[in-house]
């Protein structure tokens, strides 16, 4: 079955209601962002979340040295890289990684091979926008689908044709279970029973 991962969360009740309808993964932002939150935030808001749901934190071109150190304080289950990381700055952060990529003309802008040992997941050309990338660009076969996770532009009406095309380990959701900018508890609700149906 395809996980769950719920990104951009702030708050205590978006948290909860992730977690009991069944998300796997919950994500903290890092990088500036209107959902970013600090490491102080992040560690009050990881408290009480069950061991079997995974803390994932996105950092966007940090030093892997101050990427330990959040890591540590909230603590974090998983590393989220958004930026032109390399594999060796990878291999510096002492927690599980998964590498961002974005979609561009129907083309990965990056090296997937590069990350053996990474989740891998393929963004919109801006992350946060709500977009899509185009999926009927991307050749399946070419995809590690048993670490793959699908973001960009997912929400309630087309998470499930994206479970479809890809077959994805994961898919991931922040902008599309929003409304007016804040996250929205039926929305979740909604994504979280779709993507499990799939």
């Amino acid at each position: 079955m395809t996980q769950v991962k719920i990104c951009g969360l702030k708050y205590r009740p978006d948290i909860e209601v992730a977690v009991a309808n069944g998300a796997v993964m919950i994500g903290f932002v890092f990088a500036p962002s209107k959902r970013q939150v600090t490491p102080d935030q992040a560690r009050i808001l990881a408290q009480g979340i069950p061991d079997s749901v995974k803390k994932v934190g996105v950092f966007v071109n940090e030093k892997p040295a101050e990427i330990n150190r959040i890591a540590a304080m909230v603590p974090l289950d998983i590393v989220q890289c958004h930026g032109q990381e390399t594999a060796v700055d990878l291999a510096e952060i002492e927690h599980p990684t998964i590498k961002a990529f974005q979609v561009k003309d129907g083309k990965v802008n990056g090296d997937l091979t590069a990350f053996p040992d990474s989740l891998i997941l393929l963004d919109a050309p801006i992350a946060g926008l709500g977009k899509t990338f185009d999926w009927q660009a991307i050749v399946n076969s070419e995809l590690p689908k048993e670490r793959l996770i699908i973001a960009g532009g997912l929400n309630i009406d087309n998470v499930t044709a994206a479970i479809e095309q890809f077959q994805p380990f994961a898919v991931d959701v922040s902008s599309g279970v929003e409304t007016n900018g804040t996250k929205d508890l039926e929305k979740i609700i909604t994504f979280i029973q779709k993507a499990k149906e799939s």
